[in-house]
């Protein structure tokens, strides 16, 4: 007999294509030009999560913090104009952090498109706009067409360099109705073998190395084995700025900081870069007013990156474009071939110069106080498994070479776009993507502002994230930067805040305030194991922390 399907709204037809596609979890904030999306949550609350939020930028934040912790789709919906306006923030962080996320949002009625009659949140072009701020953006323009448009953006999303997308639908179009056919869950391309001539000259290039370092970032958060084993095989460290921590953790013999690394980077010859940009390399060692098409210095450079553009942008001795996995691999079968012609390196020496380094940079990182000490007691209580929000204050810099990520993609950060107000939002959806682990936010007073009103989703949806805010009363790189070149010329620098833990308290989240690294220490384990969300206000004079930048962008 034949089966008879109903018509279903444009809202519904996306979230059912949503639904076949894998997702449970969607961040948002419901607009009459996206009515008939919510109320598609609404009646499928038994296969997605919805969760809302007070601002369109903290939804857009929590679907990256869904993103960046997993390396699965973050998913969310905002209306159009101000709305991703307003979102906008959340979905450069995800270009720019390589973060698969999902902007699903309306748009005016077709009928008035185009014609600047000033409709309800019309912008000129808002889908040229999101064009110019995702990987891949598209318009649903009938009811029928969603399922593909959906299952594009999937392919879009997860192929290649991840990146954020977008879906617009007119406001009128997604109430309509039609039959639509389901396509199931996209599929999507296995990874590209690489080619084996390049792959022959990087493999060429780094036996012949006497002290190689390895370099990674984000594209190389899933290829934590084999870059370990490549570390192993060539006797070379590994070090990351940010995207790349915890790939091999800090503490291991081949693992270094930003700020170790820095000190062995005089002997090295040979830079195999892994799913990375090589921004220390490139910007902070060689001075960011400074463009380079090549590795500055004359190492030689080896690159592994998915995305062909990238061997462009920064020219590579011997370029393998492949997945970080598959390319890693690639080179570790291909050494093993070429292993009677390795340079001889003395494994042993090479670890004992490692070990040197750090203990001379640990001689002078103890010194940026009390920033390391409050690091260093989080990373006492904090879980191998928890994740560390950076955010852009002081003790966030800090954490850039004094922080010891232990595990893949728990060392969360904003990614070279600094997007101020990030952590706390991102926190949050952090969280709801890993239930069972712990999640601290390191926020500046500044900062936290930009997303305080997230306390109340943090209450209402039962996200147990900590929060960490450094009160300083001020902007504190600004104030340090006014001060120290522009003579003291303070401007729009300077904070009055309010009180955090009556703010908080108000908000219904449990609240403390320390002045020390050990009053935050005794306060972190009850902090951790609440069941809801917790703010720990921390203190501190103004002008009373040590400046990080010595070490995040070193003299030559």
């Amino acid at each position: 007999m034949l089966q008879v399907r109903d018509a279903v709204s444009g809202g519904r037809a996306i979230v059912d294509a949503l639904i076949a596609n894998g997702v449970d979890t969607v961040f948002g904030l419901p607009g009459a030009q996206t009515y008939p999306l919510f109320d598609a949550l609404a009646l499928s609350a038994g296969h997605i999560r919805t969760y809302s939020a007070r601002h369109e930028q903290a939804s857009g934040y929590m679907a990256f913090g869904y993103a960046r912790s997993t390396g699965r789709p973050g998913v969310f919906s905002v209306v159009p104009g101000p709305g991703v306006l307003n979102a906008g923030a959340a979905l450069i962080t995800a270009l720019g952090c390589c973060a698969p996320v999902l902007l699903i949002t309306g748009n005016i009625p077709s009928t008035f498109e185009g014609r600047g009659r000033g409709h309800l949140h019309e912008i000129p072009d808002q889908l040229g706009l999101l064009l110019r701020m995702t990987k891949w953006s598209a318009r649903i323009e009938r009811v029928e067409d969603a399922p593909a448009l959906v299952g594009e953006a999937f392919r879009q999303m997860l192929t290649g360099r991840p990146g954020p997308v977008a879906l617009e639908m007119a406001w009128d179009s997604m109430a309509e109705t039609a039959i639509v056919d389901p396509l199931g869950a996209t599929a999507l391309p296995e990874p590209a073998e690489p080619d084996m001539a390049a792959v022959t000259a990087a493999v060429r290039l780094l036996a012949s190395a006497r002290r190689p370092m390895i370099m990674t970032g984000s594209g190389a958060q899933h290829a934590a084995d084999e870059v370990r084993a490549l570390a192993a095989l060539l006797d070379a460290p590994v070090t990351a700025l940010r995207g790349g921590r915890g790939i091999v953790a800090e503490s291991e013999p081949l693992g270094l900081s930003s700020a170790v690394a820095h000190r062995l980077y005089r002997d090295t010859d040979v830079v195999l870069g892994i799913g990375t940009r090589l921004e220390l390399p490139t910007m902070r060692w060689a001075g960011m007013m400074t463009y380079h098409e090549r590795l500055p210095g004359g190492r030689k450079l080896v690159r592994i990156d998915i995305d062909p553009e990238e061997m462009v942008r920064l020219k590579a001795d011997a370029p393998v474009v492949a997945d970080a996995k598959v390319g890693a691999w690639a080179l570790i079968a291909a050494i093993g071939n070429l292993s009677p012609q390795m340079a001889k390196r003395d494994g042993a020496t090479i670890r004992a110069e490692i070990a040197a380094a750090k203990a001379a940079v640990e001689a002078e990182i103890i010194k940026v106080q009390p920033e390391v000490d409050y690091l260093r007691a989080i990373r006492s209580a904090l879980p191998d498994d928890g994740f560390f929000l950076t955010e852009l204050c002081q003790a966030g810099f800090a954490s850039y070479f004094a922080w010891e990520a232990r595990q893949p993609r728990t060392y969360v950060s904003e990614g070279y776009q600094g997007t101020l107000g990030y952590g706390f939002p991102t926190a949050l959806g952090v969280k709801v993507a890993n239930p069972d682990r712990k999640v601290v936010a390191v926020c500046g007073d500044g900062g936290f502002m930009f997303g305080v009103q997230e306390l109340a989703t943090a209450v209402q949806e039962g996200i147990a994230v900590v929060a960490v805010v450094f009160d300083n009363g001020a902007y504190g790189n600004v104030r340090r930067d006014q001060r120290v070149r522009f003579e003291g010329r303070f401007i729009a620098s300077e904070l009055r805040n309010p009180d955090f833990q009556k703010l908080a308290e108000a908000f219904g989240v449990e609240a403390h305030s320390v002045a020390s690294p050990s009053e935050l220490a005794a306060v972190l384990p009850m902090a951790f194991a609440a069941e809801g969300p917790v703010l720990i206000h921390v203190a501190v004079p103004p002008d009373g922390e040590a400046s990080p930048w010595p070490f995040i962008h070193p003299a030559p």
